[in-house]
């Protein structure tokens, strides 16, 4: 009797074939938005070479993703409860290949970077759906297996990326990097048709809140193109001026809309919770310290070291295997310590081990401390959503969550472009930028003294509350 109770918990551990197909779905999309990010990273210096541009202005093919990702994110999961989980996926998912085609035929600059702004919005249709099709499918003691199996897929995207962005630029064709997404994109097309149930939210309600997403991205837009072309335009120039004024207009508008939407975009109630901000930040700047190093390190060893794509794609592995590693290892290090706690010491190795990169000259040392850069820097953002939940109340848990996501993508946008036009100024012209390996150095120093910042910033919540791990589900109220 109790043999035969063993197998039927067995049974109901195991998942049949259409589960399988399920989590599949779910996770070819996250590995295939996770890899498209990372492979063309490596492919800046070789679309800079023959659309005969600067590498410093493609900085657009990465920050305008981001933009309109960051920004579109909510929406992309509202819609998703509201219009049916499956259906909105798989808009996205054709959304991001038809866009992946157009941008593999793109004859100048601004027509791949509209094409990368524009496929910001169909991934914003697929990245906070995925793991949202698998909880609602899975509603018994199977969910968190196949949720950490989406997971772990992302991070495998995450690791593949930089290979497959410097194996393709340099034997294959930058070109191909975009239509390597579409036999992706249709695999999880016919799995999400054929097994994935339209689940929606019968209590969500109808709002989309589209005005105070264009809102945010039209402003941030505006405000990245004054700090971006300023210096081409003439800081005191009209074109610029008009910029940051509409900018600014847009970016103050943005809490006026919000508070009179019955559903806004994010609640900004939340920017009172000290705490909450806090860690919000600290997790931001881990991010922004992460894309500045996945950006510039590709242009400084490709452009200033002089190494090929595939060879810079091998060393890009060490980053990328690194915050992976801190992914996996997170959820097993926060039963144990405070997620607060382990942020700080992730921000701490990762700011100075980012200081010993910029003077390590051996290319294996230098791999080295990059996979420990990425280590530190993977578990500063991968346990931003853990620790902010704990200074959250239970009602609000998912609207913390939107707001700690589009603060992650967007201050990484924001700093991209920033980080460029720093690196143009410090090198003295844009042409050179990318091939200045000391500008560069002084502008990942920069970086890691954010990182060391920000684990700064995290010691107050940790002497208040401690080092070791919170009872699961407590809330701590504000206490700074």
């Amino acid at each position: 009797m109790i043999r035969g109770a063993a197998r039927d918990g067995r049974r109901e551990r195991l998942f049949s074939g259409p589960d399988r197909a399920v989590i599949a779905a779910a996770s070819i999309s996250m590995l295939l938005v996770q890899m498209d990010w990372f492979a063309l990273n490596l492919t800046l210096p070789v679309i800079a070479r023959d659309f005969g541009t600067p590498t410093t202005d493609l900085q657009w093919l990465v920050s305008g993703y981001m933009l309109t990702l960051g920004a579109f994110m909510i929406i992309g999961g509202r819609a998703a409860d509201v219009h049916g989980r499956r259906k909105v996926a798989v808009c996205g998912l054709t959304g991001f290949a038809v866009v992946s085609v157009l941008c593999s035929t793109a004859q100048n600059v601004p027509w791949l970077v509209a094409g990368r702004v524009v496929q910001g919005i169909t991934a914003a249709l697929v990245f906070p759906v995925a793991v949202a099709v698998v909880t609602a499918h899975f509603r018994d003691a199977r969910q968190g297996r196949a949720v950490g199996t989406v997971l772990a897929f992302s991070a495998i995207g995450t690791a593949l990326g930089p290979f497959v962005g410097g194996a393709f630029a340099e034997h294959v064709s930058w070109r191909a990097v975009f239509l390597l997404n579409v036999p992706f994109c249709a695999a999880a097309i016919v799995l999400l048709l054929r097994f994935v149930a339209d689940t929606r939210d019968e209590q969500a309600g109808r709002g989309l809140d589209l005005p105070g997403a264009v809102t945010v991205a039209g402003g941030l837009t505006a405000v990245m193109l004054a700090v971006d072309q300023g210096g081409r335009w003439g800081w005191a120039s009209p074109p610029t001026l008009v910029c940051w004024v509409s900018g600014i207009l847009l970016l103050a508008a943005f809490p006026v809309i919000e508070r009179r939407t019955a559903e806004p975009l994010l609640d900004l109630a939340l920017l009172r919770n000290g705490p909450f901000v806090t860690v919000t930040l600290a997790g931001s700047v881990s991010n922004i310290v992460y894309c500045l190093v996945a950006v510039l390190s590709a242009l400084y060893l490709q452009q200033a070291r002089g190494l090929s794509p595939l060879e810079s794609g091998l060393v890009f592995l060490a980053l990328s295997g690194g915050a992976g590693a801190a992914s996996y290892l997170s959820g097993h290090l926060a039963r144990r310590w405070r997620a607060e706690a382990l942020m700080a010491a992730g921000m701490l190795l990762s700011g100075l081990s980012l200081l010993a990169l910029t003077w390590t000259v051996p290319i294996a040392l230098y791999t080295a401390v990059f996979a420990v850069v990425g280590l530190g820097l993977g578990l500063g953002w991968a346990l931003t959503q853990v620790a902010t939940q704990s200074y959250v109340p239970a009602g609000r848990l998912a609207a913390a969550s939107g707001l700690v996501l589009t603060s992650l993508v967007l201050l990484g946008a924001m700093a991209v472009a920033v980080a460029t036009t720093v690196l143009e100024a410090l090198s003295g012209s844009a042409e050179g930028a990318a091939s200045d390996g000391p500008a560069i150095e002084a502008v990942l120093r920069v970086a890691a003294a954010l990182a060391l910042a920000g684990a700064a910033a995290l010691l107050p919540l940790v002497r208040a509350h401690g080092a070791k791990a919170a009872v699961p589900g407590e809330f701590r109220a504000p206490t700074l």
